[in-house]
């Protein structure tokens, strides 16, 4: 049973890191299993079996939210902008009375307080996820990228940077992908590489895993060095990472809304939609809480 949870988790953690704004390592936090994947990630080698173990459920529900969503991503943000948004407020917020218990319980355990250390903490990291998007989306590269030696090696780094900022709760990879300008070159070619997987067209599917290959290596890769220094901080200043993470967490729903437009368009909600996207918002906190209360 509890593979399972851990697959619907997963699904959450690859639905987030589709939507721009949202990042996936919040969503890991809200539903209880930001640890243990950073702690299985780092301690691999260790103990592979037992990481195994803990990833692989994980990992295949992120891999069904990420392909799941990729072709409901475009269509959700344009028609149902305000609802969707809603729904992925609720399931970050809806964590946070567990990740408030696991601060109190390190405040205990490490015999600490909260200081001014903690608010700045805090506050700086609420800054920049709500300063992020402010920097402004780079210009797209083409629809469908190409796997040429120099993309190959852009690919890679892009994907180093992307996922550290994926494994960071609070930041959202999809969105510097955005800002970097290649949001929507890579999901048009996850697109295109599934649509080329169904019919078997071979010269595009090589097409689509010269670009694809690099990105990911440079993903796995960044997701090691990231976990590395965050089981750092939590082993060593847990408290004051705790306090950070609040921040991270608490702005995304700013980002959320600023980043997919929806700040400019709220006057123009209608009551249907209000109460729709409030329903959606108390169900996907109630779903996060839940799933979090599952975690063994």
């Amino acid at each position: 049973m509890a593979f399972f949870i851990d697959i619907i988790k997963g699904i959450f953690m690859g639905v987030a890191n589709v939507i721009p704004g949202v990042s996936g390592g919040t969503m890991a936090v809200s539903l209880g299993i930001y640890d243990k994947f950073i702690s299985s990630i780092t301690g691999f080698f260790k103990d592979w079996k037992k990481s195994c173990k803990v990833l692989l459920p994980i990992v295949i529900g992120i891999g069904i939210g990420v392909i799941g969503f990729t072709y409901l991503i475009e269509y959700l943000l344009s028609q149902h902008t305000f609802v969707t948004c809603m729904t992925f407020v609720g399931l970050i917020l809806g964590g946070l009375p567990m990740l408030y218990n696991d601060m109190r319980k390190k405040m205990v355990e490490k015999n600490k307080k909260l200081g001014i250390g903690n608010l700045i903490a805090f506050l700086l990291m609420f800054a920049l996820v709500v300063g992020l998007p402010l920097l402004g989306v780079g210009s797209e590269t083409s629809n469908v990228l190409e796997g040429t030696p120099l993309n190959m090696i852009i690919l890679f780094f892009v994907g180093l940077i992307a996922a550290a900022t994926m494994v960071i709760p609070g930041v959202s990879g999809s969105l510097v992908l955005m800002i970097l300008g290649y949001y929507y070159g890579i999901i048009n070619t996850i697109k295109n590489f599934l649509d080329s997987l169904k019919v078997l067209d071979i010269n595009s599917l090589i097409s689509g895993i010269l670009v694809l290959a690099p990105f990911g290596i440079g993903i796995l890769i960044g997701i090691g060095i990231i976990a590395k220094l965050i089981e750092y901080l939590f082993s060593k200043h847990s408290v004051m990472t705790y306090s950070a993470i609040f921040g991270l967490v608490l702005a995304s729903p700013i980002a959320i809304f600023y980043n997919t437009g929806l700040y400019k368009h709220l006057g123009e909600v209608t009551f249907l939609r209000l109460i729709v996207g409030i329903i959606l918002c108390v169900v996907g906190a109630g779903v996060t809480y839940y799933l979090g209360q599952k975690e063994v």
